[in-house]
């Protein structure tokens, strides 16, 4: 059994932002191991987010990105579960980096539930003609098909796009690493994208 001294638990701290007693607990699971203490922590905290899914988000901000340049600038809505978290610098900054995701990724849609059922079903047609003027036989077009919608969802939905400082996760993924961070149930609401001349 490896010691556990406190310069390892505030490591441990300063690498996840957690309390104390957790990474104490998690030095103690990992048997000293730094890095196996740091996924045992986010493992936890995935369940955590996971269980805090249904949980009302009624607070939150709105806030305003202005690419430099002024010729591209976005709108987006957070929420969270209180006015407290709201104000938190942790959570403002993670507001600021979603948004300029959003400028940078230029997605359309928050999640795939947002996609409308004429712009699916459109995607699938064109998908469909494309596979079957290849030659492809009927179910290998539709596997086809299935296959671009996955590509289609990550190139314009929001959450399952790859993070802009972050592409080893998804928004959605980092959405839900922050929610187990700072420890409420939070929601990408709404998002406006503005550029000239488009």
């Amino acid at each position: 059994m490896a010691e556990i001294t406190a310069a390892m638990v505030k490591e441990l701290r300063q690498k996840t932002g957690l309390s104390m007693g957790e990474c104490k607990k998690a030095l103690v699971e990992a048997d000293g191991d730094i890095e196996k203490a740091i996924d045992i922590l986010r493992k936890k905290g995935l369940e955590a987010a996971a269980k805090k899914a249904g949980r009302a988000t009624a607070e939150g901000m709105v806030y305003a990105y202005i690419h430099p340049g002024s010729k591209l600038g976005v709108l987006v809505e957070v929420n969270c579960e209180t006015d407290f978290v709201a104000r938190n610098e942790q959570f403002q900054e993670m507001v600021k980096q979603i948004a300029i995701h959003i400028a940078t990724a230029a997605p359309r849609f928050v999640s795939k539930e947002d996609v409308t059922p004429e712009v699916l079903e459109k995607e699938k047609e064109i998908y469909l003609e494309q596979a079957m003027a290849q030659g492809k036989p009927r179910e290998i077009a539709e596997k086809i098909v299935n296959g671009k919608l996955a590509k289609f969802y990550e190139e314009y939905c929001l959450l399952e796009q790859p993070f802009f400082y972050d592409e080893s996760v998804t928004v959605g993924q980092f959405l839900s690493q922050k929610i187990a961070e700072i420890g409420e149930n939070m929601k990408i609401r709404r998002f406006a994208r503005f550029e000239v001349g488009k």
